[in-house]
């Protein structure tokens, strides 16, 4: 596993390395990117990919695969195989991009019961998530279907140590398409919540929302094995960090206590540096508390603005959240005096979440914030690598990549999206650290890349 103190001793220095946007740019890392013949993704020489799935793909449920494929993780299956479960960021209103097909004629090949909100049958939600199987060894994708059914613009979640993941709807929206008389009828339907996916369901799973983890625009989910409370970040330019300290650990639907992140003596913090480009400086360390809030099923979208009232430190576009050592590193897509992103982390406290965190507080810092000479930009999902290095997903305007940060303080271009403006997302390793699966959002091609990666850290 690695340190977080190797990790963390150079890392604030990650923002200086100077930038080049060609495919044949050379700044650390596993050298220089080959351009793709096939057009698809830039790599390093030495590496390559295959297609796991494509948006459109008739899957073995009858149904397709859909669009806008965003967060993912990918979990240890049977006899070797890899199992990949996979968020799909659609809306309602655009059936084209769904499972059920542009005329919902294939809605049929699923039992209602399973679809979480069925739009009255106009407008089923179209987003959820695919389950995929897929062998390391042959390349070959296994099996595909539909696991979360009838929810919407599913962006990102995060893995769970019991071999679930969390699904997390990047929406505050009524049933259907918000029609007033379906928010009404089917209040039970709406929006903005986390469904939890065991990776091993072989079909649709009960679509259960979350409603004590809030209502809110999620964005990414982590875990601390350790204490089994679940970190949630939110896609909004004024967003908290949360977290959910269920009733009991791996049960989450038992019930449990939401509260948003504070900095101590500084209340209601602005970690944005949009407005005070000097406020958080980094590699400064700053205690912290969590803030308890109240009300966290909201009829309106205001509980980011009621924790912040109350103290709670706000982020520019929380988006990227993963769990190493001890640690949470988080990015701010558009935080920083540039609005070109920013990368936390938390430093969990050995009392997570117990009375004595008082005494013992997590601490937050600021590791990097990207400029116009930066490699990396509006930082997304991201995750720890297997040897130690973080590996990111950029959210640029008209250019995207995969960019790593060594630690040494480092970053580097370890792949480019050169062919279109599409975002890469979802980057995870395979359990054994040697494939890493990542999403082309709008061409709906996932991917998984091999190479000669390090050994573990």
């Amino acid at each position: 596993m690695l340190s977080r103190r190797h990790f963390l001793q150079g890392i604030a220095l990650a923002a200086i390395s100077p930038r080049t946007r060609a495919s044949t740019r050379t700044t650390g890392g596993f050298g220089p990117l080959v351009p793709d013949p096939q057009g698809i993704l830039d790599l390093p020489a030495g590496f390559g990919y295959r297609i796991v799935s494509t948006r459109g793909d008739r899957m073995d449920d009858g149904l397709l695969v859909p669009a806008q494929a965003d967060g993912m993780a990918a979990f240890p299956g049977d006899d070797g195989n890899i199992v990949i479960v996979c968020n799909h960021e659609n809306h309602p209103a655009l059936p084209e991009r769904g499972p059920f097909g542009p005329g919902l004629e294939l809605i049929g090949r699923i039992d209602p019961a399973q679809v979480y909100d069925p739009g009255a049958g106009l407008t089923p939600g179209n987003g959820g998530t695919t389950t995929i199987v897929y062998d390391p060894k042959s390349g070959a994708t296994l099996r595909r279907h539909l696991s979360l059914a009838g929810t919407e613009y599913n962006c990102a979640g995060g893995p769970t140590p019991w071999g679930s993941w969390l699904s997390c709807e990047e929406c505050f929206t009524g049933p259907g398409t918000d029609f007033a008389r379906l928010s009404v009828v089917h209040r039970d339907r709406r929006h903005g919540y986390v469904f939890e996916v065991p990776s091993s369901a072989t079909g649709p799973a009960e679509p259960v929302p979350l409603r004590e983890m809030g209502r809110f625009e999620h964005e990414a989910a982590a875990v601390n094995p350790a204490s089994g409370i679940v970190y949630l970040t939110e896609d909004q330019h004024q967003s908290l960090l949360y977290r959910y300290i269920p009733n009991q650990p791996g049960a989450l639907a038992q019930g449990g206590r939401l509260q948003a992140l504070a900095v101590r003596k500084k209340p209601s913090f602005d970690t944005r540096n949009w407005f005070d480009p000097r406020g958080m400086l980094p590699n400064e360390w700053m205690e912290t508390r969590w803030i308890d809030l109240d009300d966290v099923d909201p009829d309106v979208d205001d509980l980011r603005y009621r924790g912040f009232e109350a103290g709670a430190a706000c982020f520019a576009r929380g988006e990227g959240l993963s769990y190493s050592d001890g640690s949470l590193f988080m990015t701010a897509t558009i935080g920083g005096p540039s609005r070109l992103g920013q990368v936390f982390e938390y430093r969990l406290s050995t009392a997570d979440g117990t009375r004595d965190e008082d005494r013992r507080p997590g601490q937050l810092r600021l590791l990097a914030e990207s400029t116009s000479d930066s490699v990396l930009r509006n930082a997304d999902n991201l995750t720890m690598s297997p040897w130690g290095d973080l590996v990111i997903c950029e959210d640029t305007a008209t250019h995207c990549g995969l960019v790593g940060i060594s630690p040494a303080g480092s970053q580097y271009p370890l792949a480019d999206n050169a062919y279109t403006s599409s975002e890469l997302a979802g980057a995870c390793f395979s359990p054994d650290g040697k494939l890493l699966f990542v999403n082309i959002q709008e061409r709906g091609l996932t991917l998984a890349i091999t190479g000669p990666w390090p050994s573990p850290a």
